[in-house]
């Protein structure tokens, strides 16, 4: 297989959005539950710092770590609206990777047809 820094960057960027989206789906279920924690995950600090040392990077869901936002009297501090807002977001930043991936594996297929 031909080294593809572009492609390896959005694969790592799909596998920590869809982390993510695991992570909040998991807070909206939670929505209601006592002493729930929001998760919140990170993924970015790595692979930027993968991209800005020119290194492959590590293809995973980042880490995962509770959000230390208040709580409401229940010791939840899930809030819907946000919960949703990252859920959207989240969603289409993954599209748009998987389109950018999808576009460069068509630029490398088109190639290899007229090569």
């Amino acid at each position: 297989m031909i080294p593809d820094a572009t492609a390896s960057v959005l694969k790592a960027a799909l596998a920590g959005l869809a982390q993510r989206q695991r992570v909040t789906a998991d807070n909206i279920a939670n929505v209601n539950t006592p002493g729930f924690l929001a998760g919140r995950t990170d993924f970015e600090t790595s692979l930027r710092s993968a991209v800005r040392t020119g290194s492959t990077p590590v293809v995973s869901g980042g880490t995962t770590a509770r959000s230390l936002e208040p709580t409401n009297t229940n010791g939840n501090n899930v809030h819907l609206d946000a919960e949703t807002v990252i859920a959207t977001e989240t969603g289409l930043r993954y599209q748009l990777a998987l389109n950018a991936l999808d576009g460069r594996y068509n630029s490398i297929r088109t190639a290899l047809r007229t090569s």
